[in-house]
């Protein structure tokens, strides 16, 4: 695979920043996600954390060197990390559970797949124009999707911030069904938090990608969030990719997917030889393999 990378991520004008974000390379896969804990819920950003470190562990741990199937891998660590986050927050005695929104998206076989919840979002861009991008959770989307407002009046919308899903909610995530597409040369992915497109207009995006390298526009575009954002910024998170290689030949038909009636969070494997079933464990199973996985994740940092 042939790609660059730039990523950012500040705290804007909050005490902490609850924003996570990670990637993960095999040599036939990309795994990138965005996490963006919820300030309105105490330890957002454990919740952001666990998220991001169960992706990461699971693609390591799959992806030997690719995964099976990359929509089916998405949807079950979606679930996974949602358990995961519930019983972390009974763990620490929380009065609410910490939440977080997600984004992500894995590259295999010259294709992108991706899946979300809330309003982490991820961009294509293609040809100096947006060829795509997620559909928030959100109850303004809603309203942007009915025609009851335009899309350029969702970010001062004094409903803007009124999710209806969450990682770590009171109902389990139901993510929207599988979504893939080729790339071609010259293609920019880009996954960021609502610190970071809130602020910022789809043109303006356009114009720091389409006129400078990565290196170069997304600093540029951290930094027009944060002024724009004002003495109220949020956290600004983003990780980008520039896709530079030639079309990738198809070395087997991609299979049709048809949406799932109800997607049902199944098992996610860890760095240990063991599945991990978050669903169907005991409160201690939960707590004994969180507690494998933080061990495991520091063991790996280690090394490195």
């Amino acid at each position: 695979m042939k790609f660059s990378l730039a990523k950012d991520s500040r705290i804007g004008a909050r005490q902490i920043n609850q924003d996570r974000l990670g990637h993960w390379q095999s040599k036939e896969a990309l795994l990138l996600a965005v996490a963006d804990g919820l300030g309105g819920h105490a330890r957002g950003e454990v919740a952001a954390q666990i998220a991001v470190d169960l992706l990461g562990a699971a693609f390591q741990r799959e992806a030997r060197p690719r995964l099976a199937d990359p929509d089916d891998f998405l949807v079950r660590a979606l679930g996974a990390g949602h358990a995961a986050i519930l019983r972390e927050g009974q763990r620490l005695g929380l009065p609410e559970t910490p939440r977080t929104v997600l984004v992500a998206c894995v590259i295999q076989d010259g294709y992108v797949h991706w899946n979300h919840i809330g309003d982490a979002r991820l961009y294509l861009f293609r040809n100096g124009r947006v060829v795509l991008r997620t559909r928030d959770h959100t109850l303004v989307q809603q309203l942007v999707d009915s025609g009851r407002i335009r899309e350029e009046a969702a970010s001062s919308h004094p409903e803007r911030n009124r999710l209806l899903q969450a990682l770590g909610g009171y109902q389990s995530p139901r993510p929207e069904a599988a979504a893939s597409t080729r790339l071609e040369k010259g293609d920019i992915l880009l996954l960021c938090s609502d610190g970071f497109w809130g602020p910022l207009t789809q043109r303006q995006m356009l114009h720091a990608l389409m006129a400078r390298p990565l290196t170069e526009a997304i600093p540029e575009l951290m930094a027009l969030a944060e002024v724009r954002g004002g003495p109220q910024c949020d956290n600004v998170t983003v990780l980008a990719l520039a896709w530079t290689q030639d079309r990738v030949a198809e070395t087997q038909p991609m299979p049709v997917i048809q949406p799932a009636a109800a997607p049902v969070a199944t098992e996610i494997r860890d760095f240990t030889a063991t599945d991990v079933d978050f669903v169907h464990m005991s409160d201690e199973e939960i707590e004994k393999a969180i507690e494998e996985l933080k061990q495991a994740l520091r063991r790996d940092a280690e090394r490195k």
